[in-house]
């Protein structure tokens, strides 16, 4: 039955790539197809990353482990997402010209934004293997803290590459607020408990 269950998963994940390939071989990519296949990975890698951040959250108020396996797997999944959304940037709209691409990322903050979260991303993946949990011990963790900032960069650059419409800018501002919230709002309320003073205790006779 867990098989099944993970097919089934696995062909959610794929679903936004199934469709591009369909819109693509039924020439419905629009009047700019080019733009319209790297805004749709992206914006779908920006959607994991933040169904990734959801996974911990959702276990801890279901009281289940389920959603924590299932933490690797969408993680991948958001990598290969954004390395396609990068790879269909370079190879679509710049055709690999890598001396192009360096000037794009120099004049433009929401492409140095953005490659940066990607380059950030490179050492999670490589790291997500047990294995590499093993070896890397208490620092495994410090290093894949890493992916909140690579949220806010996603978030960033999403924002920053919208011209008009922020409306879903807007959204995903709010959710990786409520995430980040979630996760930093209780640390900080126990360090306020552990500085608070003792109450002075008098004994009366």
């Amino acid at each position: 039955m867990n098989r099944y269950i993970n097919y089934f998963i696995f062909s959610l994940l794929l679903a936004p790539i199934i469709r591009l390939i369909v819109l693509a071989v039924s020439n419905q990519l629009g009047a700019n197809p080019v733009e319209f296949i790297i805004h749709s990975l992206g914006t779908w890698g920006l959607i994991y990353l933040l169904l990734t951040l959801t996974l911990r959250p959702l276990s801890q108020l279901i009281h289940s482990s389920k959603p924590i396996l299932l933490r690797r797997t969408v993680g991948l999944f958001t990598f290969a997402y954004v390395c396609l959304h990068f790879l269909s940037y370079a190879g679509l709209d710049q055709w690999f010209d890598f001396q192009a691409i360096g000037s794009d990322i120099a004049k433009h903050p929401y492409v140095l934004v953005g490659f940066s979260g990607f380059l950030l991303m490179i050492p999670l993946a490589v790291t997500s293997t047990n294995q590499w949990m093993r070896r890397l011990g208490h620092r495994w963790k410090k290093l894949h803290r890493l992916v909140y900032l690579i949220a806010i960069l996603g978030v960033v650059h999403y924002w920053w590459l919208v011209k008009k419409d922020i409306s879903m800018p807007l959204l995903f501002s709010a959710i990786l607020a409520v995430l980040l919230g979630y996760r930093l709002i209780p640390k900080l309320s126990r360090g306020w408990r552990r500085e608070q003073p003792a109450t002075d205790i008098i004994h009366t006779a």
